[in-house]
């Protein structure tokens, strides 16, 4: 694919600066892990906030006249340094996160209200599910005249695929940072131990909260590490395990990227994770009573975490994971594997068409 002169990707809150190498060499979160596969895909430059030298493709900011189109990461509070950086850039914000009207995010955007209209910037989200919810937020902040949305999907390589390596029956995987729901992950475990004792869990993470929770027979704490030996882990396992209801994945790569490893996941219907997967066989449904629960959760101190196991014992969830790794056990597991709508490839011409239009 051709170099797209003039396109910059601007990340304003990285904790620190990354590239290729970065993503080749050790354990990345899956933001920046798409920002490098999407620049390198197109040839275009990215600053960072905090580079103070330049790697290749990778810059400090500085003030460059010759930019004409600047992809801003996540923070609309970067729009204002950026027009002061690139004034003849046509402004985009690539939005990663949840959005919702009277949310603190939705009010965040609002205050850059007159800035976001002025450059009637192009908000790009990453799932249709996430675009719904922006696209509300944009409706509640009374600029949906000047400001649109649409969707362009995470990437995955398009070189991810199955390659036959013999599945553990035995093994679940955990990779994603551990304040999404591994303590109740940890509590899911317990009970699928309880009825088959030959259960283990590995556990990784993408490095930005390292954070393990607690020690217990059965589980293995990789720490962070680099995607090939992620990859690996999941070739091998019966699925990855991910029983959230609470924090909803905007995308979801670990998702996607087991999708196309040909792992299942059992998770639940629970932000784009239907919208990823495609399989309700996958997908447990999310009631009534755990959408309360989460709209509790996002008020409440750090000791309601103890409530997701409380609940998921009155609802009898841990009955229905038992119920499904069983069944996935004794040959019912799904058949799953990569999707064209996430290769980076299609992912690529999607970017160069919104970047054109």
């Amino acid at each position: 694919m051709p170099a797209m002169n003039g396109v910059l990707f601007f990340d304003p809150v990285c904790s620190q600066p990354y590239d290729s190498d970065t993503l080749r060499r050790q354990a990345m979160g899956g933001t920046e892990a798409t920002v490098v596969r999407v620049a390198d895909a197109l040839g275009a430059l990215v600053v960072q906030h905090n580079r103070t030298s330049a790697s290749g493709r990778y810059l400090p900011p500085r003030r460059d006249p010759g930019i004409t189109r600047v992809i801003v990461n996540r923070d609309s509070r970067a729009l204002s340094a950026v027009r002061e950086l690139y004034p003849n850039a046509r402004i985009y914000l690539w939005l990663h996160d949840r959005v919702r009207p009277h949310s603190k995010r939705a009010r965040r955007i609002a205050a850059d209200a007159d800035i976001l209209r002025g450059l009637a910037v192009k908000v790009i989200c990453v799932s249709d599910t996430q675009r719904l919810a922006v696209e509300a937020a944009l409706r509640w902040i009374k600029m949906s005249d000047r400001v649109s949305a649409c969707t362009i999907y995470n990437p995955v390589d398009d070189d991810l695929r199955p390659d036959g390596s013999p599945i553990d029956e035995r093994k679940l995987v955990f990779l994603s940072s551990p304040n999404k729901g591994l303590k109740f992950t940890l509590d899911a475990f317990r009970a699928l131990r309880r009825a088959m004792p030959d259960m283990r869990l590995v556990i990784g993470n993408p490095g930005y909260k390292t954070g393990d929770g607690a020690r217990l027979e059965g589980v293995e704490y990789l720490g962070p590490q680099p995607q090939p030996r992620i990859h690996a882990e999941v070739r091998t396992a019966l699925c990855t395990f991910f029983p959230n209801f609470v924090i909803p994945e905007t995308f979801g790569l670990v998702l996607a990227e087991s999708k196309a490893l040909g792992t299942p996941v059992l998770t639940h219907d629970c932000g784009a994770a239907l919208e990823v997967l495609g399989d309700p066989a996958q997908v447990l449904p999310v009631t009534a009573s755990m959408r309360i629960y989460e709209g509790l959760l996002g008020g409440c101190s750090t000791r309601c975490r103890q409530w997701p196991a409380r609940l998921a014992a009155g609802l009898q969830l841990f009955d229905v994971y038992v119920e499904r790794i069983r069944d996935w056990r004794a040959g019912g597991r799904p058949v799953t594997g990569p999707d064209p709508r996430f290769h980076l490839s299609a992912v690529a011409r999607r970017w160069q068409d919104v970047l054109t239009d």
